[in-house]
């Protein structure tokens, strides 16, 4: 790939989502099973915001999952819904944006990751901090 390569050359199309009253137990269960950072929350088939782990693992207990230790209250917590913890401020990028482009809104916004947002508004992918960082040193030859 060249210096211009577009995030649609990069971006991961195989996004997973959750609904905004979804559970934070779904979450959970979801950063678990599936080893994703990010969660783009979805309303009415369009992106409205994003919930990371660390969103998540802000608001859960140290006890949570700890047999004899787990309180009432931990357990309650999963119980929450998405839409209270989620970042509501959507910083999402076009597919055809360059990779450079991409570079400098992680950089001016501090996110993590960006829903790639179709010119119809749908979700068409997403792309993190960490494949930029996986395409920057195979662009240099270096191993993984």
């Amino acid at each position: 790939m060249s210096h211009k390569s577009r995030v649609r050359d990069l971006m991961t199309t195989e996004v997973i989502t959750i609904g905004m009253d979804d559970t934070l137990q779904k979450a959970r269960q979801i950063f678990h099973e599936k080893r994703f950072h990010h969660l783009v929350v979805m309303e009415e088939g369009k992106p409205v915001g994003v919930l990371s782990d660390r969103d998540l693992l802000r608001q859960l207990s140290p006890f949570v999952g700890v047999r004899m230790s787990e309180r009432p209250q931990d357990l309650a917590t999963l119980q929450k819904r998405i839409h209270q913890f989620m970042t509501r401020r959507l910083i999402s990028i076009e597919p055809d944006a360059t990779l450079a482009e991409a570079a400098r809104l992680f950089m001016r916004q501090r996110v993590s990751c960006l829903p790639v947002i179709d010119a119809d508004g749908r979700l068409a992918g997403i792309l993190t901090t960490r494949d930029l960082i996986r395409w920057v040193v195979i662009q240099e030859g270096a191993a993984i």
